[in-house]
């Protein structure tokens, strides 16, 4: 799926790969699509606990937040700038083919979206002024931008994008 998308991977694929009987996968899924909802449920709990560690960890909450952004950057770089973050790859593919994909990827990218507002709160003093938004927006906008970096980097095989991203944050935080 991270290589050619959910709508092009069948489920004889996902079966054949996970060794799992056609039988036991309706078990548990009634459907290839509530079976996305899943992998995306799980998906994000991944990340957010990665996130969590990331933004948690010791030290300056601004060098936390670009050592976050720096690390989506190697991880781009790692597999050639050719398969993106797995999230920002199925919200282009599937938020107009489920509705129920959709929405787990909008509960995804709040969660997010709500741990970056937490450092960006923590960093907001002396920093106070970021051009009038508060922290949510912002925390908003650097999602956004990353997630649209990542995938102009997949389009150009290239991480100049991503690299654009890191000096606007950058700039925003007052980190030149």
């Amino acid at each position: 799926m991270r290589g050619r998308g959910f709508a092009a991977t069948g489920l004889s694929e996902i079966l054949n790969e996970a060794e799992v009987p056609k039988g036991s996968f309706y078990h548990y899924f009634k459907s290839k699509e509530a079976f996305g909802v899943a992998l995306l449920e799980r998906y994000f709990a991944r990340y957010l606990e990665e996130l969590d560690a990331f933004l948690g960890s010791s030290g300056e909450p601004e060098e936390r937040l670009l050592a976050y952004f720096s690390q989506w950057i190697e991880r781009m770089q790692a597999v050639g700038c050719s398969q993106g973050c797995f999230a920002v790859k199925l919200s282009a593919e599937v938020s107009d083919l489920s509705e129920d994909m959709r929405l787990a990827l909008v509960a995804g990218r709040v969660a997010v979206v709500k741990r970056l507002a937490v450092t960006l709160r923590q960093i907001q003093e002396p920093h106070a002024d970021h051009s009038g938004a508060d922290v949510e927006t912002l925390a908003e906008s650097l999602y956004a931008l990353w997630c649209g970096a990542d995938l102009a980097s997949k389009v150009q095989r290239g991480d100049s994008p991503l690299q654009a991203a890191l000096m606007l944050t950058r700039r925003v935080l007052n980190r030149n």
